[in-house]
């Protein structure tokens, strides 16, 4: 696991877009995936690799 952690509500940058994080879950192999829902309502998951921080 990275040092990145999100939880629910926080803003963040993904490859695509700017959303905000809206579920946390583990994956069958232990990995964590975030779901993040963008402006137009849909939602990815990825995991915390791929994601920034949106505001500080």
């Amino acid at each position: 696991m990275t040092d990145s952690s999100f939880k629910p509500g926080d803003d963040v940058l993904t490859p695509q877009s700017r959303g905000t994080v809206i579920d946390v879950r583990a994956t069958p192999s232990g990995t964590w995936v975030f779901g993040v829902e963008d402006d137009t309502g849909e939602v990815r998951y990825f995991t915390s690799g791929a994601l920034r921080p949106g505001r500080s």
